[in-house]
């Protein structure tokens, strides 16, 4: 669909015109990657022409020292999922902080403080509570 433009007497696609820059931008996009893909294609790596020892090695995973594939007997500790449940508890917590945070300046009232004090200071009764029971030691 076109519309005649009377200020210069020429025809334009207003649709096309709001589409342009999404168009620019997809198209350096594939451009951008195409390149790179092509690039890695001749630039990267080889594989060998037959294998050794080594190219064995460097295609198996490597994860902190950790076998890949556990034996039977590799198993994690209760201590460890028990450290990692509080860890995320008490992260969640303190991200609730934040928007008190934000809003405090604006609150103008007490009462958004006492709730922020209130707050935190059950969140350090349960974090003393934990540590009192050994949680966060390590076994």
């Amino acid at each position: 669909m076109s519309v005649y433009n009377s200020v210069d007497g020429h025809l334009f696609l207003p649709v096309l015109k709001t589409y342009l820059p999404i168009l620019v931008f997809a198209f350096l996009g594939l451009t951008v990657g195409g390149i790179f893909a092509m690039l890695n294609h001749l630039l990267g790596p080889k594989k060998p022409a037959r294998e050794t020892s080594a190219s064995r090695r460097q295609g198996d995973p490597y994860e902190s020292g950790i076998p890949v594939e556990p034996t039977k007997g590799l198993r994690f500790g209760v201590t460890f999922y028990l450290i990692a449940m509080l860890f995320i508890l008490f992260d969640i917590e303190v991200i609730f902080l934040y928007p008190i945070g934000v809003i405090l300046k604006d609150a103008d009232s007490v009462f958004v403080l006492g709730e922020m004090v209130t707050f935190v200071a059950l969140l350090l009764v349960a974090f003393v509570y934990v540590w009192r029971k050994g949680a966060l030691d390590w076994r």
